[in-house]
């Protein structure tokens, strides 16, 4: 399904894209500082497989799940204050390091983008992944050169699946609801997505927790970008 069809065969003036396991695999730097910071709190490293289905809540919750070993972490057992502040300083020096390095654009993502861009639609990054890291990313990876905005996931005070980032960048493009697309691959862009009444896009070759995207009800369900077009 082309993108012009959730708008009554119009292209978007908008186009909001999620990052990691979007755009960009992502998940090999991600993996490898998440492992650095375990070795270095002496714990055994969780390895890539692992990591990649932790990844999409951005930063503290990755490395909450990293030292419960799981994705289902409680919050009530997230007790040592000292031990998550070391590890997340830990975490964000890997990461530094790290990022960009092994990360990979997927097939379709730049044929996407130019088509919508030549279209003269405007384009944003909406994603969960820290600030700090986001424009380096986009810079290693070639991809900046398309956006004209990068909502991360302390821009605001709230990340997704809350429709706050959304919402905010939609504005910011002079977007509407009803010209407006959501393209991210987990559950916490699609449900951002439904929050704030605007058409979804779901990628099945994301990360999504390692669950299928498939009955998540986004508007379309593709295994390429380039389907949009």
């Amino acid at each position: 399904m082309s993108l012009a069809g959730l708008f009554n065969n119009r292209w978007p003036g908008v186009a909001l894209f999620d990052l990691d396991g979007t755009l960009v695999d992502s998940a090999p730097d991600l993996a490898a500082a998440v492992d650095q910071m375990l070795e270095h709190l002496g714990r055994t490293p969780a390895g890539l497989d692992k990591v990649r289905n932790w990844v999409g809540n951005g930063s503290a919750v990755l490395v909450r799940r990293a030292l419960a070993g799981r994705i289902d972490w409680e919050p009530a057992e997230a007790k040592d204050d000292a031990l998550f502040n070391d590890a997340m300083a830990i975490f964000y020096h890997c990461y530094g390091q790290h990022n960009g390095r092994h990360a990979r654009v997927f097939d379709g993502v730049e044929e996407c983008l130019e088509h919508l861009k030549g279209l003269g639609c405007r384009l944003a990054i909406v994603t969960n992944k820290p600030d700090q890291f986001v424009a380096p990313l986009l810079e290693q990876t070639g991809l900046d050169k398309w956006f004209e905005l990068a909502v991360g996931g302390d821009t605001l005070p709230v990340k997704k699946p809350d429709p706050a980032p959304l919402l905010h960048a939609m504005e910011k493009l002079g977007g509407t609801p009803g010209t407006t697309v959501m393209v991210g691959d987990s559950a916490a862009d699609v449900n951002a997505a439904l929050a704030a009444s605007i058409p979804c896009v779901a990628v099945r070759y994301g990360y999504n927790f390692g669950g299928s995207v498939d009955s998540l009800g986004a508007d379309a369900v593709v295994d390429s970008l380039a389907e949009l077009l």
